[in-house]
């Protein structure tokens, strides 16, 4: 199992696909099992047992597990009984639990990705590219994922991975290789190497820390949730209560973490809070005003920014250029229109801004999104919202898949903003963050808020058990959640 670290636009992701065939080197080599290669397609590499796992899963939406499992590999097994069997081998070999009917479009990311790695075993590979397998993962699925990898690695196969989870680096990696800038700046052994000195190896500075020590709480309320239901029907078309009668509330200068396992209802809850769902009970309060009813315009117009959970489907159109993104999901407001029409040069302007103070490596405002790296995308997500200075920040993953340095950026502009009295809420599967930076923490199990926490004193052990169903009320070492100095 070997690492590959590097802060974001280092060339990591670049060079896995130069590794799988997606896009040619100028110079240099390439040798598999001791024979020089040379990949003109995917293909190529699949052929030569490469397969890869990207950071944004490339899965059909709208076709089953094993439909996306056989395309373009119909004549291993076919598409029928066969190729249902060796999915469901493969899946039972490496505790995968991978279910073959399901419609892609209806499973959290977690299982995405477990289905994204058994298409690449399906087809046969030996070497297995990992880009930021762990981003959206909590700490038991993580464990869970490695188990799985450690069983790959005793059957001969090779993994590749990349990383910004240092720690995660540290416990799995048998060898660990630095990139900055496009080059390779040194390698470190994992048995003796220290966080704190991988991630100066990477970035140039310390490891930051998501702690937040002075209380910013009032006791102002600006968002409140109170008796929310939401059915919606499941992959077999059955009813379920998704949302269960949910309730909170979130002051000024508040930030409220929610723990929970990938599929729980968090999305749902955020979809509803946005006005993207309709539920079937339920009041939403912003800043006094019932938004219930509310378009979702009207609301981010009142006041709500949003960073999406996945930031390629719901956060930017990848083929149009960076001013154009900064546009989306605030039309109506300045700088981005004057009165009825758009202003697109003051947009662009503003673009520069954002690029300026959130760091955006980018060589312009009119380079399209895809071409920028996944941590990148990111920041110029939170600076497009943080613009706008909104009342309620929904955070879906913020740092998801951004290196050290992009991380400790994001973590100070939500400080700094709840130091003004911006109110949060914010789902994370990196329990470090959710734990360093909110006031309250609640966890959700099954659509229901089952427990919550101080998060002074909860470790992220304590956390992960309540996640997955174990623990409920107030957990173990807290005192009553609410805003309290730490």
């Amino acid at each position: 199992m070997h690492a590959l670290v590097g802060e974001n636009g280092a060339g990591k992701s670049t060079l896995m696909k130069i590794l799988y065939g997606m896009q040619k080197p100028d110079e240099g080599t390439i040798a598999i099992d001791g024979e020089q290669v040379t990949f003109h397609h995917p293909g190529d590499a699949i052929a030569r047992g490469v397969g890869m796992v990207h950071q944004h899963f490339m899965l059909a939406d709208n076709l089953t597990v094993l439909e996306n499992v056989v395309l373009g590999s119909e004549k291993l097994h076919g598409i029928g009984a066969k190729a249902r069997a060796k999915i469901l081998e493969i899946s039972d070999s490496y505790g995968l639990g991978v279910r073959p009917d399901v419609l892609v479009e209806d499973l959290g990311v977690a299982d995405r990705q477990r289905v994204e790695i058994l298409k690449v075993l399906y087809r046969g590979a030996r070497t297995l590219i990992l880009d930021e397998p762990t981003a959206v993962l909590v700490p038991q699925e993580v464990d869970a994922l490695f188990d799985n990898l450690r069983g790959l690695k005793a059957e001969g196969l090779t993994v590749i991975f990349i990383s910004h989870k240092l720690g995660e680096v540290l416990s799995v990696a048998d060898e660990i290789t630095v990139i900055r800038r496009g080059t390779t700046v040194g390698s470190a052994d994992p048995k003796t190497t220290t966080p704190k000195q991988l991630a100066e190896l990477m970035v140039g500075s310390e490891l930051p820390s998501p702690e937040t020590r002075e209380s910013t709480v009032t006791d102002i309320p600006m968002l409140t949730v109170e008796g929310l239901r939401l059915t919606a029907p499941d992959a077999d078309g059955i009813e379920r209560t998704v949302l269960d009668d949910i309730a909170f509330t979130i002051h000024k200068g508040e930030v409220l973490g929610l723990a929970g396992v990938e599929g729980n209802g968090q999305a749902e809850l955020v979809e509803a809070v946005m006005g993207m769902r309709h539920p079937d009970a339920g009041v939403i309060t912003l800043d006094g005003t019932d938004i219930s009813q509310a378009p979702t315009r009207q609301r981010r117009e009142n006041g709500i920014g949003y960073v999406p959970e996945d930031r390629h489907r719901h956060g930017l159109l990848l083929e149009a250029p960076l001013w154009e993104n900064r546009i989306l999901g605030h039309v109506t407001e300045k700088p981005n229109s004057k009165g009825a029409l758009l202003d697109p040069n003051a947009a662009r302007k503003d673009t520069e801004r954002i690029v300026a103070e959130y760091d955006v490596r980018t060589p312009g405002i009119d380079v399209t999104a895809a071409s920028l790296s996944g941590g990148n995308q990111q920041k110029l997500i939170v600076g497009r919202e943080m613009s706008h200075h909104p009342k309620l920040l929904i955070a879906a993953h913020p740092t998801r898949g951004v290196d050290v340095g992009a991380q400790a950026q994001i973590w100070d502009q939500i400080r700094e903003a709840r130091r003004e009295g911006l109110a949060v809420l914010l789902i994370s599967a990196d329990l470090d963050e959710l734990i360093g930076l909110s006031d309250t923490l609640r966890v959700m199990y099954r659509g229901r808020l089952v427990a919550d926490a101080d998060p002074a004193t909860i470790t992220p052990e304590e956390l992960g058990s309540a996640m997955t169903g174990a623990a409920s009320g107030h957990l173990e070492h807290s005192t009553a959640a609410g805003g309290e100095d730490r």
